[in-house]
């Protein structure tokens, strides 16, 4: 990269609370939130990670949040408490020169269904005329941009379950080419939701563990049977390192380094032979101008499949052969936030680069054949020197992002 980009701000909202404080506490706690959800009653399956008691509200400016989706409304929440972080007041910024990139998977799919069963109910005249405003994959963004006055590129970007790394590449390529000298980026979904819940269970991608759901998702651990339904959204700062040392604002982390790929082999499994990743995480680090052996840890994307873990602890056990760093997963406690997913890791991976501490995964008791010989962090956060680490995102379609960041201070 031609400068390193600063992250000077985060905001999160997931299952396991409100805020990045409350998400790591109960990230590092490895207790997972879910449990059977009254209003997935009747399908094959019927398990989710809610945001508790969320009340958008209570957290912005927004005094409508009804015109909204609820992942624009997570996404609202979590880009305010991002630019408080990075001591920023959009009353004052350059709003052509701030940038704005979402990840979703499926914009506001939650609206769509309810307009939809409303729809077949009632007829065309009981639609909501905000129907397409609160829908469509762009809107999230959109919205975005007019509660803070941004007025530069608002982008939307859609990998699946890589968006929220996507976009966080993203605003660095537009940072990096001077489009913008702030850019904000994340990513944000609540799909869980009876028609995406039934699809998911259709396609056998979901935990059954419907006996005990806090247990359910089990990232890398020899009974996995698929993810739990997440939802949630995350929201970066970044600017270029020399633009926060003028703004005399000290960065969480470094983004040094991003890259993507596709395996371009089949719409839902992952490649088995990892090429497509395992180029993604060498482009990442060469940009970053690092090399295998500096990685001390890895957030790993880790949905609790048979087939995402066996794929990913088999690069990651090929390409870190030698130094083995740490390797984690939040998905255990958050379930699978979908197109949040990658941004949400991505700050849990400052966090970790912050308080040099990897999270547990929550959730695992044993290694299998396919996911044996990486070093899982388990049990309880463990406290380590973390100079650089890597956040892995994968989609379906075949899509890899792999963000590279490293401590802002070198880190000896």
């Amino acid at each position: 990269m031609a400068e390193p980009i600063a992250v000077t701000g985060l905001g999160l909202v997931t299952p396991a609370g409100i805020g990045a404080e409350a998400t790591w506490q109960g990230v590092s706690a490895g207790r997972s939130p879910a449990r059977n959800d009254p209003e997935l009653d009747g399908l094959p399956v019927a398990l989710a990670c809610r945001v508790p008691d969320f009340d958008a509200r209570t957290h912005t400016s927004v005094e409508r949040p009804w015109r909204y989706d609820r992942a624009t409304q997570f996404l609202l929440t979590a880009a305010h408490e991002a630019v408080r972080d990075a001591r920023l007041d959009p009353a004052d910024w350059d709003g052509p020169r701030v940038a704005l990139v979402v990840g979703t998977a499926a914009g506001g799919i939650g609206v769509l269904e309810a307009q939809h069963r409303r729809l077949l109910a009632n007829g065309a005249g009981a639609l909501s005329p905000l129907t397409l405003t609160a829908f469509l994959p762009n809107m999230a963004a959109g919205h975005l941009a007019i509660d803070l006055g941004v007025r530069g590129p608002a982008l939307q970007t859609s990998t699946a379950c890589a968006s929220g790394a996507t976009a966080i590449g993203t605003a660095a390529l537009l940072l990096d080419a001077g489009l913008c000298d702030l850019a904000l980026a994340g990513g944000a979904d609540a799909m869980a939701t009876p028609l995406c819940a039934a699809a998911f269970a259709k396609m056998g991608a979901l935990s059954r563990r419907s006996h005990d759901p806090g247990h359910a998702s089990r990232p890398f651990d020899r009974d996995r049977d698929g993810f739990v339904l997440g939802e949630g959204a995350a929201v970066l700062v970044l600017e270029r390192a020399a633009h926060a040392r003028a703004r005399g604002v000290r960065p969480l982390a470094l983004l040094a380094g991003h890259a993507g790929s596709t395996d371009a082999h089949h719409a839902t499994a992952p490649d088995p032979d990892g090429t497509a990743l395992r180029r993604a995480v060498d482009a990442a680090l060469a940009a970053a101008g690092a090399s295998r052996a500096d990685v001390d840890h890895v957030n790993a994307h880790g949905t609790g499949t048979p087939l995402n873990d066996r794929l990913e602890a088999g690069v990651i056990r090929s390409l870190f052969a030698r130094n083995s760093p740490s390797v984690t997963s939040a998905k255990g406690v958050l379930g699978h936030t979908m197109g949040a997913a990658g941004a949400v890791e991505a700050a849990l991976t400052v966090l970790t680069l912050v308080r040099q501490s990897a999270p547990p995964t929550a959730n695992f008791q044993r290694y299998d054949e396919g996911t044996d010989g990486i070093d899982l962090v388990t049990g309880a956060p463990r406290s380590q020197r973390v100079r650089l680490a890597l956040s892995l995102s994968l989609g379906f379609g075949g899509h890899n992002a792999v963000l590279a960041l490293t401590r802002a201070d070198g880190g000896a």
